[in-house]
């Protein structure tokens, strides 16, 4: 079993880390306990310069760092039990055209095995528009014709839409997307077999929508910056390959699902309008018809809103589709620390902590996922396990996200940190002035975001098996 992300940036993106590049990806990735990672943006001249002066062949269809390159990246990321890490040839466009009288703007990830059949996608992508001007090139180009390209250009290409709900550049996005798949890819739609969940919604959201039961869901971190790999990412039971993992993301045999965030962080899970502060959930929107109480103004829809306009099947008992991979909620090992020892996740408290957990019980994803309670209560503390026990069982306080802000997940509740204590062990650190303010006070909730029971899904309660890290079970 391995983890993959295989949605990222490279450096020529707009709003994107300057340490975007091939090294700090690999060192990344090896924290996270990523196996595979996209390398981002391959279309851009100066990026795919950098891929095939820096990547060698490895596995069939998938790159490593020339060897050079690749020791000093490994040693760079001091964890334990590190694992090689590959890259998968990969690319975020965005098309934007006038179809049926309105103008899409849908986003696309594209996928190749071989540097050559990159260089045809990108060949016959800058006879459309400019590509050094973006790693993430906006193309005037239909999403069918853009799908037909990538099918061209080489045996093993695929196309992935990316981040499907998000309101403004999504297949099914309130703003500008469609109302299915099939609208927006025409005759090739049978050509699509997985979408990208997104931050904002997770596999139960989109399983209340009938015509999704055919694609396998995908999720990845669209990371903009190397240490935001692995928020969310898939998961495969397969050979280390790239036809052998396109192949599982086809048919789901040696497909083991994803990771995910609790779809409320994402920064458009509810309704409302950022600069009034207004937060809503759908059906206080709908009896709002949809216009800001502070401002009158029509609201932004999220994600939730959009599902439950194209849903089929109701809210709850929600039913798993056959056959349909699992998935469990996670938070980044670096906002539990924050919220453990009360201080800012960059502050160098916290970086400490993270960076000696690595070091001592492997890479992050294993950590969250699958390493004993009792080792990281040895490693780190009885609070941390706890917080990581409550993670795992889904027992967390949510503040939802909405137009363009992040939602916050909390572990703790504000009785929990006005008494400074749990279990009879004191929180340590300075305040949290860094974090957004704390959620209303709740009871923590053990459900996931529809309000079913995990166990009434039929998701595992269990974590994910480790990766061969000598890692106990």
């Amino acid at each position: 079993m391995f983890y993959a992300d295989l949605h990222v940036h490279s450096r020529y993106s707009r709003a994107t880390s300057r340490d975007c590049d091939l090294e700090h990806l690999a060192i990344w990735a090896a924290k996270k306990g990523i196996s595979v990672v996209g390398t981002g943006d391959f279309t851009h001249p100066g990026w795919f310069e950098e891929l095939q002066s820096k990547l060698v062949p490895a596995e069939p269809g998938l790159f490593r760092l020339a060897p050079s390159i690749e020791d000093v990246a490994a040693r760079t990321a001091d964890v334990a039990s590190p694992m090689p890490v590959r890259f998968m040839l990969q690319v975020e466009v965005s098309t934007i055209y006038k179809k049926n009288g309105r103008t899409r703007k849908v986003h696309h990830v594209v996928y190749a095995p071989e540097i050559e059949h990159a260089r045809r996608v990108a060949q016959a992508l800058a006879r459309i528009g400019n590509l050094a001007a973006d790693g993430r090139p906006i193309l005037g180009l239909d999403s069918r014709d853009l799908l037909e390209i990538v099918l061209d250009s080489g045996d093993g290409c695929f196309l992935i839409p990316a981040h499907v709900w998000t309101p403004w550049f999504a297949v099914l996005g309130s703003q500008s997307g469609f109302d299915s798949v099939d609208d927006c890819y025409g005759d090739l739609a049978h050509e699509v077999f997985a979408l990208e969940t997104g931050l904002s919604s997770d596999p139960a959201m989109n399983w209340r929508v009938s015509a999704l039961d055919r694609f396998t869901l995908v999720s990845n971190s669209d990371a903009h910056s190397p240490s935001k790999l692995g928020r969310e990412a898939c998961v495969f039971n397969t050979e280390v390959d790239y036809f052998a993992m396109r192949r599982a993301l086809e048919t789901r045999e040696g497909y083991g699902g994803t990771v995910e965030f609790f779809p409320e962080e994402g920064k458009y899970h509810f309704d409302g309008h950022r600069k009034c502060g207004v937060c809503l959930p759908p059906e206080e929107t709908r009896r709002l018809d949809g216009l800001c109480p502070a401002c009158g103004k029509p609201l932004t829809l999220g994600v939730m809103y959009r599902v439950s306009e194209l849903a089929d099947r109701p809210e709850r008992p929600l039913v798993p589709p056959r056959g349909a991979p699992p998935f469990r909620n996670m938070i980044p090992l670096e906002e539990i620390l924050a919220e453990v020892l009360r201080a800012g996740p960059q502050t160098q408290t916290v970086q400490r902590r993270y960076e000696e957990l690595l070091a001592r019980l492997g890479p992050e994803l294993v950590i969250l996922d699958a390493v004993p309670l009792e080792d990281i209560a040895r490693a780190g503390s009885s609070l941390l396990a706890e917080a990581i026990g409550r993670m795992r069982r889904g027992q967390v306080i949510r503040r939802p996200g909405f137009d363009g802000e992040y939602g916050a997940i909390s572990l703790f509740t504000q009785e929990e940190r006005r008494r400074h204590t749990l279990m009879g062990l004191l929180f340590a650190g300075p305040a949290d002035s860094e974090r957004c303010p704390a959620p209303e006070e709740q009871p923590p909730e053990t459900t996931n975001r529809t309000g079913v029971p995990e166990a009434s899904q039929g998701l595992s309660q269990q974590p994910l098996a480790a990766p061969a890290l000598g890692l106990r079970e």
